[in-house]
């Protein structure tokens, strides 16, 4: 039968124990995602699952989406898929839940594992695409298996309930972190929507607004009126009659302001009226 998916067992490890143990190994990839499949492990199972989300990537390739790129992070403790610039982490597989795991023998950038869901236990195939490195993760991942089991048995079964433990923690806190970004960004949101409410009800601002409208005010008025020391302009009304009038008083398109006020009569004060004499 020809195996197009192969576990790796009779390879030589690459990286030292203390690599896996104490810290992780890092490697990039792209993650064309994740499917339901129906067993824990069997390669017709991932090869049914890498054909799925191949289809389903080539159809969102052609309406302009990028696959998206990946950070993983292999330890004894499981396999962390995180976005590579935030270093946000978006799955966190626990290596206990992981069942299998192989490279393509037909694609050699594809390798794939299937992971047991801790909330809704059902079994997840991860598939990532990987130009020269799909072997060598596969491999790593299979080491991180061999060393969590040599733990397992030096601690008589406790260390596994350990990482248990760990992994618990692990996810309370991402869980927490996600819920205080939320609120950070709540708290964002609300800190300028009370900046802008400030800014439209500043007394400053409106006392500034009407400064300004009575400072417009003074000089549309100060166009038709001056100041006491020079005659001003009053039109209290117009009366327009044909220019061939002989009563006429305005021209065509032509105003006659009124005489101004040095041009009128002084009126006459009580003294300066004679009275009339009386003939005897």
């Amino acid at each position: 039968m020809n195996r197009a998916f192969s576990r790796k067992k009779d390879k030589t490890w690459m990286h030292t124990p203390e690599a896996l143990s104490k810290h992780y190994i890092p490697y990039n990839a792209k993650f064309l995602g994740s499917t339901e499949v129906e067993q824990p492990k069997g390669t017709e199972v991932v090869r049914d699952a890498v054909r799925k989300l191949k289809f389903a990537r080539h159809i969102k390739k052609s309406e302009g989406q990028k696959i998206p790129k990946v950070e993983l992070q292999i330890s004894i403790y499981g396999v962390k898929i995180l976005e590579p610039k935030t270093k946000e982490v978006q799955h966190n597989c626990q290596l206990h839940r992981i069942s299998f795991c192989a490279d393509d023998k037909t694609d050699k950038r594809i390798f794939t594992f299937i992971c047991k869901d801790s909330e809704s236990n059902k079994h997840l195939c991860y598939v990532f695409d990987s130009e020269k490195c799909a072997e060598e993760i596969t491999l790593t991942i299979g080491q991180a298996f061999d060393l969590a089991y040599r733990k397992f048995l030096e601690s008589g079964g406790k260390d596994v309930e350990t990482r248990k433990q760990i992994a618990g923690l692990q996810k309370r806190i991402q869980d927490l972190e996600t819920e205080n970004m939320e609120l950070k960004n709540k708290v964002q949101d609300l800190e300028n929507q009370l900046r802008i409410t400030q800014v439209s009800t500043s007394p400053l601002l409106n006392k500034m607004s009407d400064h300004e409208q009575h400072g417009f005010q003074r000089c549309s008025s100060s166009f038709w009126r001056s100041s006491d020391s020079s005659p001003s302009l009053n039109i209290s009304s117009i009366t327009v009659t044909p220019a061939n009038s002989t009563d006429s008083r305005l021209s065509l398109g032509l105003l006659i302001p009124p005489p101004s006020k040095c041009g009128l009569p002084k009126p006459v004060s009580e003294s300066s009226i004679p009275r009339p004499h009386v003939i005897c």
